[in-house]
C-alpha cells in the first residue's frame, strides 16, 4: 500500500477561510456547521459516514480527558466504514485534501483522529480484499522433472 505524504492531509475549522491550497475540501462532521452557509463552506465533498455517531460524539462532549478512549471507540466505527475510509485514502494520494470540521478545539476532535487513522492505517481495517487462491495441482511426473502441471 502506498503511503500517504503528511502534507496532503491537512484540517481547518469550517468557520475558516476557504483558501487556494486546501485541495479538496472534505467535511467529516454529521452535523453542517451552524450558521455557515454552503457557499461560504466551499466544501467539495461531505463525508458523514466517517464522523463519529451521535452517542459517541455526546459522550465525548470535547471532554480533553476523555481523548484516548474516544479516538479508540472511534476507530472502531471507522473500521466498519471501510469502504468510504480507502476512498479518503484515494483522495488524500493523488492531490492534497482538508478536512473540515466545526469544533472549536483544535487539539481534540474528530478530524484530528481521522487524520492519524488515514496516515496510521487501523490494524484491522481491510483496505483491498485478498483473493484466496488454491494450490495448483501438481502431476507426479511433473514433480519428477520439476515443472508444475
Amino acid at each position: 500500500m502506498t503511503r500517504i505524504p503528511t502534507g496532503n492531509v491537512r484540517l481547518k475549522r469550517a468557520y475558516e477561510k476557504p483558501s487556494a491550497d486546501d485541495g479538496m475540501r472534505i467535511l467529516i462532521d454529521r452535523l453542517w456547521p451552524r450558521g455557515l452557509r454552503k457557499a461560504e463552506a466551499r466544501v467539495d465533498r461531505w463525508m458523514k459516514e466517517l464522523a463519529p455517531s451521535t452517542a459517541l460524539r455526546r459522550w465525548f462532549g470535547h471532554d480533553p480527558a476523555r481523548w484516548t478512549e474516544f479516538c479508540r471507540r472511534y476507530a472502531q466505527e471507522v473500521r466498519s466504514h471501510a469502504e468510504a475510509m480507502q476512498q479518503l485514502r484515494r483522495l488524500a494520494r493523488s492531490h492534497p485534501i482538508t478536512l473540515i470540521y466545526s469544533a472549536r478545539d483544535e487539539k481534540h476532535n474528530d478530524a484530528v483522529a481521522l487524520r492519524t487513522f488515514l496516515l496510521r492505517p487501523l490494524p484491522g481495517l481491510v483496505t483491498r480484499p485478498r483473493e484466496r487462491r488454491e494450490p495448483r495441482a501438481v502431476s507426479e511426473s511433473a514433480i519428477h522433472r520439476g515443472i508444475p502441471k
